[in-house]
């Protein structure tokens, strides 16, 4: 199925991995612990954040829902976009087209 879009992939990765890093306790989707990445240097977390980005994205292709940290990544196909959700409020919209 994958996830369609008419947007350049590193422009959309750029978004999204912003988007992730946002969502408190987005690391626990690498099974990382908060002492694990409190020590992290900042570039280091930044590579980790936009690898969960690229294994979202081509998730999102097979499940169109995936929970990450406290969050929540939707891909909707209809309107093209991927939502990120914390509670009950989306947080980021991202457009693929």
């Amino acid at each position: 199925m994958g996830v369609r879009h008419a947007r350049e992939y590193a422009d959309i990765l750029k978004d999204l991995t912003a988007a992730v890093g946002n969502i408190e306790g987005s690391y626990t989707f690498f099974e990382m612990e908060e002492d694990e990445w409190v020590v992290l240097p900042e570039e280091d977390r930044h590579e980790v954040m936009e690898a969960l980005a690229d294994d979202v994205f081509f998730g999102l292709g097979e499940d169109p829902v995936i929970a990450v940290g406290n969050g929540t990544i939707t891909y909707n196909s209809k309107h093209h976009i991927i939502e990120v959700s914390q509670g009950d409020k989306v947080t980021q919209m991202i457009r693929l087209i």
